[in-house]
């Protein structure tokens, strides 16, 4: 009962934080949750499957990218969000036929390399894409089920609502039988194969689930607030959720939520203290890989909170 009443009560004060921020505060969780939906896909790769990735960006930018084209040549937001999820699936499924051939160091730099090859092409075609300048979404055309998503009230509704989908989708598949595969896969791939699970499939499916997340929450970030762009492409949205899983802790359900929740704060209190916040933000992570390598979240269930999902 403890998860499923931690993974309520998470939502309980979101709910409520909708209701008591300022202005300025309730935009800035909206985003988080969406980089949290995002940095969820991560995890599932890395931190379930143990699947180390550097192009997530290309799955993130791609549903952002499929999202934000539909719209802007007259498909409604609710279709052009679903073929925003179907671009970040179909991504990840075509560079895991490729990058699954290879492991470690080399996976690594093989889903690098189609994510700068994706960025890039968006770059070439940019008369079409708009490049790194982008193009915004028509105000007119932004409504979701009758919600007028410029305003921040209705914004926030469906950023909570897709995280909120996304939170128990993981916390019920990490519970399941595939769950537990992935689960073998990171811990121990050859012992895997001797029980009959099949390493490539099993991994290429949690690859797709991953570009799942992250091409909703590419669509999502477009369509809620705005704007689209070849820069989300950059190797920068790769690193990322890759911060925020380790921040939050890897093979936790809660931990992308609180790596992007940290992070985003860290960036905030930084900025106001020095001209150097990334400064501030290198010496927190290099503090938590000495002292937590794990993660928050991770290093306090290995501490004594086993009951943590």
């Amino acid at each position: 009962m403890r998860p499923a009443l931690l993974h309520i009560g998470v939502l309980a004060a979101l709910v409520a934080a909708g209701f008591l921020l300022p202005a300025y505060q309730h935009g800035m969780l909206a985003r988080i949750l969406v980089m949290a939906v995002f940095a969820m896909g991560y995890n599932l790769a890395f931190g379930y499957t143990g699947l180390l990735s550097l192009g997530h960006a290309l799955h993130f930018c791609a549903g952002m990218m499929a999202t934000g084209l539909a719209m802007r040549h007259g498909l409604a937001a609710g279709p052009a969000l679903i073929l925003g999820l179907a671009a970040g699936t179909a991504t990840a499924m075509l560079t895991g036929l490729l990058a699954l051939r290879t492991a470690g160091v080399s996976f690594m730099i093989v889903t690098l390399m189609f994510a700068q090859a994706f960025h890039l092409t968006l770059l070439y075609y940019g008369g079409f894409t708009g490049g790194d300048e982008g193009f915004p979404l028509p105000s007119a055309a932004r409504r979701l089920f009758g919600l007028d998503l410029t305003q921040a009230g209705p914004r926030y509704a469906v950023a909570l609502a897709l995280f909120a989908a996304g939170l128990l989708a993981q916390w019920a598949l990490v519970r399941s039988r595939f769950g537990r595969s992935m689960i073998a896969m990171r811990e121990n791939e050859e012992r895997s194969r001797m029980l009959g699970y099949n390493p490539f499939t099993t991994k290429l499916a949690a690859l797709a689930l991953s570009g799942l997340y992250s091409g909703a929450a590419g669509a999502a970030y477009g369509l809620l607030f705005g704007y689209v762009g070849a820069s989300f492409g950059t190797s920068q949205y790769s690193i990322l959720p890759l911060l925020y899983v380790l921040l939050g802790g890897a093979g936790t359900t809660l931990g992308p939520l609180l790596g992007a929740g940290l992070m985003a704060w860290l960036i905030d209190a930084a900025s106001s203290l020095t001209d150097s916040p990334l400064a501030v933000i290198g010496i927190t992570l290099i503090v938590l890989v000495l002292f937590a390598p794990k993660g928050i979240l991770g290093t306090l269930r290995e501490k004594g909170l086993k009951w943590l999902p």
